[in-house]
């Protein structure tokens, strides 16, 4: 795929999952029976919907904690007669991306979203891992990988290491970045699918509702995000891991993964992991 074509994929995917929402606003609009039955899923039965609203084609960005705008992670915002607002943050496909970060902005959203510090072996595995210090990445690689090694081309080009390298590097260092994203499993899905960048709790999202009314895709599934969260951090320790391919570009997550992708750090949610993680917490208590 080129770059162009790829470039065209996103935009169609922007567009289409804008005029989803258009037609999910619509319906809970103008369909009263669709707008009871979306009441009764997060039990506010006695509750009725009197506005709506989404940000769209035109949405604004909103204040961040890193003191500049960002993107919100609410997609439509659902005003009930009895003064309580809904913020529901909606995907359209069973897979994509959910949170695109470089790996410096990344550290400082998370230490100042969640006041808490990232160690400083952590932040440099991360950085080595996406792109973040390019000139001693390409030391290592070159130290410890042969021009004909599968994958010496791919971590050059990236300007990253991949796992197999970090670890033939410094396995102390493999094992914190692994560790760091089992133990803190609840705040890195919060920041994919609630919270983000956003300062406001007012923008962050409190269900994440995979829905597609625009494609021949039958998907209709609500899910708390706090539980979401929560069930992430419950399996996170048998869940995230690194993969093998290309020596380990991508961390498997609970809800998804993270890779490289354009130099940056790209959460992908993925629909089937999050069924499965989310239904197993509210069976097992």
């Amino acid at each position: 795929m080129t770059e162009r074509n790829r470039s065209e994929g996103w935009r169609y995917a922007k567009l289409t999952g804008h005029e989803n929402e258009q037609l999910v606003k619509d319906a809970l609009d103008s369909d009263a029976a669709f707008q009871r039955s979306f009441m009764s899923r997060i039990q506010y039965e006695g509750d009725t919907i009197s506005s709506t609203s989404i940000g769209g084609l035109h949405e604004k960005d909103v204040p961040g904690v890193l003191r500049r705008k960002t993107k919100s992670k609410t997609d439509l915002k659902l005003y009930c007669t009895s003064g309580r607002t809904i913020n529901v943050s909606i995907k359209k496909s069973y897979a994509g991306q959910v949170y695109f970060v470089d790996v410096d902005s990344f550290i400082d959203v998370y230490e100042q979203q969640f006041r808490n510090e990232i160690p400083l072996d952590v932040q440099y595995a991360m950085r080595l891992f996406w792109a973040g210090a390019k000139e001693d990445a390409l030391r290592i690689i070159n130290q410890y990988c042969s021009v004909d090694d599968d994958n010496y081309t791919l971590q050059v080009r990236h300007q990253s290491l991949n796992a197999t390298t970090m670890k033939m590097y410094d396995d102390d260092l493999y094992h914190a970045l692994l560790d760091w994203f089992v133990e803190h499993a609840y705040n890195i899905a919060h920041l994919a699918f609630m919270s983000g960048a956003v300062l406001s709790r007012d923008e962050w999202a409190e269900y994440v509702w995979y829905i597609n009314l625009i494609d021949s895709i039958d998907l209709d599934e609500l899910f708390h995000a706090e539980i979401l969260c929560k069930a992430s951090e419950k399996y996170a320790d048998q869940m995230t891991y690194f993969s093998t391919t290309n020596g380990g570009t991508t961390i498997q997550l609970p809800f998804g993964f993270v890779q490289w992708h354009q130099g940056k750090m790209q959460f992908h949610h993925k629909y089937e992991k999050i069924r499965y993680i989310y239904q197993n917490y509210l069976n097992e208590g």
